[in-house]
């Protein structure tokens, strides 16, 4: 089986010390390839010589709200300009979005339905950032729709707004959460989808499984986000599942 981590932050500090083992076990392992998200303009910019260190790497641009205090309004124009230069380079826009856990949301705003706008333009789909904000994300695809779908990362709404992302051309990002027991929202919501509108993802170094709470994670975990996947699922024929899931990934990152 082979699989692709969707959803993971490789370029952060926590993997400085054995980045090119990580990977080279990560492929042992049938994770083959790696999605890296943009969080602000320089981290952004920066990707495109980590891509071109690492083979295995797929790169997106954007701003991320948890990044708000670094990013100004020049930022976009400039954003812009890096995305339209660099279209080939990209997968995506993002990791972009709304989070109520963040001050600003006015901000927020703006720079969310800007970046859905660049993508758009650019022919490129979304990597959407959600917390407490699926009403907030509903009125912004209403006011600025996004036209090439892309990956509501960390899925974890009702059936209803797993329906409206789906129907809107989103595919949504399943994680460690799914392996909580006590996420039994989550993991009943994600039961009853069909594995064509769903990606394996990890959000490493955040968001660790259950039993490694207080560990970083690594995209080495995606097969054990595949196992409880198919835990949920169990009439599924397991090889069909992991393929389905691995097609679904490369149809909306176009990989």
């Amino acid at each position: 089986m082979k699989f692709i981590d969707s959803h993971c932050h490789l370029d952060f500090s926590e993997f400085d010390a054995n980045r090119e083992s990580l990977i080279n076990a990560c492929v042992a392992k049938g994770v083959s390839q790696f999605i890296v998200p943009g969080i602000s303009l320089a981290q952004s910019q920066k990707l495109l010589e980590f891509k071109a260190t690492y083979p295995q790497i797929r790169i997106a641009a954007g701003l991320h709200p948890y990044f708000l205090e670094q990013h100004q309004q020049s930022h976009l124009e400039s954003l812009y300009n890096f995305a339209k230069t660099n279209k080939t380079q990209l997968v995506a826009i993002g990791e972009c979005g709304l989070d109520r856990s963040i001050f600003n949301l006015e901000k927020q705003t703006f720079l969310f339905e800007h970046q859905i706008a660049l993508a758009n333009e650019l022919e490129l789909p979304l990597i959407v950032h959600h917390r407490q904000s699926h009403d907030l994300i509903a009125q912004s695809f209403k006011r600025c729709r996004p036209k090439n779908g892309g990956v509501i990362h960390a899925f974890s709404g009702s059936i209803q707004q797993a329906h409206y992302y789906i129907k809107q051309g989103f595919k949504l990002g399943v994680g460690g959460v799914i392996t909580y027991e006590r996420a039994a929202k989550t993991r009943a919501v994600i039961a009853k989808l069909e594995p064509q509108h769903l990606v394996l993802e990890t959000d490493s170094p955040s968001m660790p499984l259950s039993g490694y709470q207080g560990e970083v994670n690594t995209p080495l975990h995606i097969p054990n986000v595949f196992d409880a996947l198919y835990g949920l699922k169990p009439n599924s024929d397991k090889f069909q599942l992991a393929e389905q899931l691995y097609d679904s990934c490369s149809d909306v990152f176009c990989i």
